[in-house]
């Protein structure tokens, strides 16, 4: 089993600005997030956190350096061959399902069993202590989660 749930090693992530010029979003960043481990990106507007979570879920490649998920260096493996699932902070949640609903449609996508589904959207709400809102809209939150699968989670590969 691999020692890091997450780690990322020296990445950058820039984009083309204006005329010539070069945005850099992410500049060097490393670090290692334990199997289990609650993790917590913090900083001012425009420090690269969205980025950065972004291209540990695949939506963005870096520039430089290198992903891992569970020791396994990620490259260019697209986002639904990663064991990652992400709730964005509001656009992306399906307003129509409730929250529950909306933890539990990656893993029913994946085709996992619904007794399977139903323990996993349990414990990701226990995680973020939002156990007892399940059947809650989105728009009734006053702040939204965001959790990643462990690799108890993770396909067998």
């Amino acid at each position: 089993m691999a020692e890091y749930a997450v780690e990322l090693r020296n990445v950058w992530k820039r984009f083309p600005g204006p005329g010539n010029e070069v945005v850099t979003a992410v500049k060097d960043v490393s670090l290692k997030i334990a199997d289990g481990e609650f993790f917590a990106l913090l900083g001012p507007s425009g420090c690269g956190k969205t980025t950065s979570l972004r291209m540990i879920a695949g939506f963005e490649l870096p520039s430089e350096g290198e992903i891992f998920l569970h020791g396994r260096p990620m490259g260019k493996t697209p986002p639904y061959q990663r064991s990652i699932n992400t709730v964005f902070q509001s656009y992306a949640l399906f307003p129509h399902m409730t929250i529950g609903e909306n933890i539990a449609f990656g893993l029913q996508m994946k085709k996992i069993d619904k007794q399977e589904t139903q323990r996993r959207v349990g414990e990701a709400l226990e995680m973020v202590r939002l156990t007892g809102y399940e059947r809650r809209k989105p728009q009734q939150l006053s702040a939204r989660k965001c959790c990643c699968s462990t690799s108890r989670w993770a396909p067998s590969t």
